[in-house]
């Protein structure tokens, strides 16, 4: 069985991955869209990687506000730090496409009795490689919403899609109450926002295609 392609199985070899996949350590799933993966407060002992489709991270407050916490796109895993820590989910994790997941079993992790085999260490390697990427991820989304004014959140956000993608001319995975929701802004006030910024020179958008400009220092 040829394993996934994903940095979480470098250097694990066909034969390696068989062997996680036959005795249930690893499995595939298909989600509709809208589906719910997590919810708030279930316990897992698995991560999952999105193979296909888009997942949102979300937190949803007891007078149901929704904050969208970060964008799985493909390729990327979720829930991995409350698989390992054996703590409550507290985020709802849903499916905003359909989507395909493949699952690991964080607890071939934890068991001693699998130090001794061969894909041991390289798999706790490439978890610790993931698990200080998806610090950046996270700490990106704190940069965007640590700034009080809305303009600043909003070039935050777009300046880091911008060096991500190395152009200009980009998609962002959300839609206009989607990013509101990222941003922790009212979405008319975003909508307005965006509107003054794009008469300024400093955008121009449509619906989720934007395209930054070179302009003068701006005022935040």
């Amino acid at each position: 069985m040829v394993p996934i392609q994903h940095p979480i199985f470098n250097d694990i070899t066909p034969e390696e991955y068989s062997e996680m996949a036959s005795c249930g350590w690893i499995h595939t799933a298909e989600y509709e869209k809208g589906a719910i993966l997590f919810h708030t407060g279930d316990q897992t002992e698995e991560f999952g990687i999105l193979l296909s489709g888009e997942i949102h991270i979300e937190n949803i407050d007891l007078w149901g506000n929704r904050i969208i916490l970060h964008n799985i796109s493909e390729g990327q895993a979720f829930a991995e730090t409350y698989a390992f820590c054996k703590v409550p989910i507290m985020v709802d994790v849903i499916a905003v496409q359909d989507c395909e997941v493949l699952f690991v079993d964080i607890g071939i992790l934890l068991s001693s009795h699998n130090q001794t085999r061969s894909w041991y260490n390289k798999l706790l390697y490439n978890m610790l490689v993931l698990s200080t990427s998806k610090n950046l991820a996270w700490s990106n989304r704190v940069f965007c919403i640590s700034s009080k004014s809305i303009r600043a959140r909003i070039m935050t956000y777009l300046s880091s899609e911008a060096v991500k993608r190395g152009t200009m001319k980009f998609v962002i995975p959300f839609d206009r109450q989607q990013m509101a929701d990222y941003l922790n802004v009212e979405r008319s006030a975003l909508s307005k926002e965006l509107g003054r910024m794009q008469k300024e020179g400093i955008l121009t958008f449509r619906k989720n295609q934007f395209h930054l400009h070179h302009v003068e220092k701006q005022q935040l």
